[in-house]
């Protein structure tokens, strides 16, 4: 099973909550119609602006970790890479292909090939 590395927002260069998933689309579901309680319903972050897709949870884990930790301007390179407008990418995660590739010197290497 796959697992996906997320990024929701208010609006362009607004709040920026980082999570993981097995469900994607499940999961930006629950945001957009505020289920839990919590970060994303208190600062109404419902719009998916960056994702990329991991082999397995155990690795999508890993990578949020690291992601969590990277300054607001990193996260915003990363965003805006693939998603320059900032649009809510809820309706075209089917159309984007942003798979995650560690650099080749890396210990996590191996465990993407």
């Amino acid at each position: 099973m796959s697992g996906f590395v997320y990024m929701v927002s208010d609006k362009p260069r607004g709040v920026i909550y980082t999570g993981v998933t097995s469900d994607l689309y499940g999961r930006i579901w629950e945001h957009r119609n505020e289920i839990q309680r919590g970060f994303t319903q208190k600062y109404r972050a419902k719009n998916l602006v960056w994702f990329e897709n991991h082999p397995n949870i155990v690795l999508a884990i890993r990578r949020e970790k690291s992601l969590k930790r990277y300054l607001r301007e990193w996260k915003i390179k990363l965003i805006e890479g693939i998603n320059p407008t900032w649009i809510d990418l809820y309706e075209r995660i089917d159309e984007i292909e942003n798979i995650y590739r560690p650099h080749p010197n890396t210990r996590e290497w191996s465990d993407y090939n």
